[in-house]
């Protein structure tokens, strides 16, 4: 455990899992706020080097699912939250999930941990686990391991999370604003009680000095308990817009649901499905008792109007810290760019460009940097725009993830389709695909100088062909490539150069280009 001196001072060592995603992503500061020490585990250490936050940290690579990992990330820590689901990933999720509950209650109890934090779903009174959704009934599973294992457990069970970048407040946030009218599945009357995400983070943190004798299971919930119609119209409210017309159908199943919350928000059917599936039965909180150990100010917990308010408020000034796709795609390829040429790992098909560029580099890099959202991709909008359709037809995300920050870009933002594996400053963008794809895709875009001191732009799209569909796949989009990556270059050189800002409304692109050298792909035996 953390020294003796540190625990007499109050300050503790907490390990946050989850600390890339949304709610992780901003624990972390609020527990350095009030003075305890932090180490994250983290799959790939570096989606987290750009956070503010970074510097103040340990951060130890592993997985949840690493006994090996998890042991050592847990060596000394007093408070472990574990902030980690399998939201939207596809079968064998609920195998996994257990798993690796089950391994971190292990090994935190042979390191010695006080206590063992977790932010689970607010299940139904009186509704038998097995009717539950499978997400909502694995969250209830991975409480329970927590509650049974010898560490003192505080297991926070909580609905509906408002909060600027939440996947629940984007769904309420674009149902609301692009649908004057709607036909509604019926679970828009079902009732639920809404948390701002500020009063989750303050009982998160509250729970890492609970007293040892404290192991059980908390509802947390804001003051109001609404239906999902309610909570349209009050938000329609709030935001200035005309009384939304609301029509429930007793049709349209979870899965029915998920694709038609996927078609008007940027929500993906694969995150939207476990959310609507929550609201089939009502989830209200059943007890208050955390306020015995953590006493509500006057005003606290949020009232949703006041949540509603503040999260709009930080969209608006995009001051949006975490975003819901915050958090890796389930499914979507992890591994880095192949190095080029060391790689041996079969096929890549490339297309490189290369462009003078009549400006200075520090202006190229910031058409570069702002690139994607509402800012566009400097291409053909059509061609990007139907590959994004494809996309979310076929359950992808899609290109209406957007943008975190408007001007700024750090290691692990989502961008569209695209996440972002690499920045250097003023050097380099390297975006990895998550769109559906029979393969891996890259995109960079660097800044470089020639001998003569003159900027030049270069432009790289990395396909690495996953079988024969692959292969398939690149071969019948090639002949856009000149269209949609030779306008790509040409537009942001020329952007760069009358020091424009991303035009707007040129959605994002599907991967690929034409292989270097001509036709024919570059190959690296395996």
């Amino acid at each position: 455990m953390g020294t003796q001196a540190q625990r007499d001072s109050g300050r503790l060592l907490c390990l946050v899992t989850g600390a890339s995603g949304y709610i992780g992503g901003r624990l972390v500061p609020e527990l350095l706020e009030a003075g305890h020490g932090v180490r994250c585990l983290a799959r790939s250490p570096d989606k987290l080097r750009d956070h503010p936050w970074a510097g103040d940290v340990e951060t130890v690579r592993g997985d949840v699912t690493d006994a090996a990992s998890v042991a050592a990330a847990l060596r000394g820590v007093d408070v472990a939250y574990y902030l980690v689901h399998a939201l939207g990933s596809g079968s064998g999720f609920e195998d996994t999930d257990r798993r690796a509950a089950r391994i971190f209650a292990e090994q935190a109890h042979a390191a010695g941990v006080r206590r063992i934090v977790y932010l689970g779903g607010l299940t139904p009174m009186g509704v038998p686990e097995a009717s539950l959704s499978p997400h909502l009934r694995s969250r209830a599973e991975v409480g329970r391991i927590f509650l049974d294992s010898p560490v003192p457990a505080t297991v926070l069970r909580a609905a509906v999370v408002i909060g600027s970048g939440s996947a629940s407040f984007e769904m309420l946030r674009y149902l609301t604003e692009r649908l004057p009218g709607m036909v509604t599945p019926r679970w828009v009357d079902t009732r639920t009680q809404p948390i701002a995400v500020r009063d989750v983070l303050r009982y998160l943190v509250g729970s890492a000095t609970m007293p040892a004798d404290v192991d059980r299971a908390f509802d947390i919930g804001g003051p109001d308990v609404l239906t999902y119609r309610d909570m349209m119209r009050r938000y329609a409210a709030v935001s200035g817009l005309r009384r939304r017309l609301i029509v429930p159908v007793p049709v349209l199943s979870p899965r029915l649901s998920s694709y038609w919350v996927g078609l008007v928000t940027p929500v993906p059917a694969a995150i939207a499905r476990p959310l609507t599936e929550s609201l089939r039965h009502e989830v209200v909180c059943h007890e208050h008792d955390i306020a015995r150990h953590m006493p509500d100010a006057p005003g606290r917990p949020l009232p949703f109007d006041d949540a509603l308010r503040l999260a709009l408020r930080r969209v608006r000034d995009a001051q949006v810290s975490t975003r819901w796709s915050s958090a890796a795609v389930p499914g979507a390829p992890s591994d880095p760019l192949p190095t080029d040429p060391a790689w041996a790992g079969g096929s890549l098909y490339e297309d490189e460009r290369e462009r003078p560029v009549d400006a200075s580099p520090q202006a190229l890099w910031k058409v570069i940097e702002g690139i994607g959202g509402d800012n566009g991709w400097y291409s053909f909008p059509l061609a990007w725009a139907v590959r994004g359709w494809l996309d979310r037809f076929v359950g992808g995300v899609g290109l209406r993830r957007g943008r975190r920050d408007a001007e700024r870009l750090r290691v692990g933002d989502s961008l569209d389709f695209w996440r972002v594996e690499e920045i250097e400053p003023g050097r380099l963008l390297r975006l990895r695909a998550e769109m559906r794809l029979p393969g891996a895709a890259w995109l960079e875009m660097r800044v470089v100088t020639d001998e003569q001191g003159r900027t030049r732009y270069r432009q790289r799209a990395v396909f690495h062909p996953r079988g024969l569909p692959g292969h398939a796949y690149w071969w019948s989009v090639s002949p856009f490539h000149a269209i949609v990556f030779g306008g790509m270059a040409r537009n942001i050189t020329q952007a760069a150069a009358k020091g424009l800002s991303a035009p707007k409304g040129g959605p994002a692109a599907s991967p690929g280009g034409r292989p270097r050298g001509g036709a024919r792909p570059r190959r690296a035996e395996q």
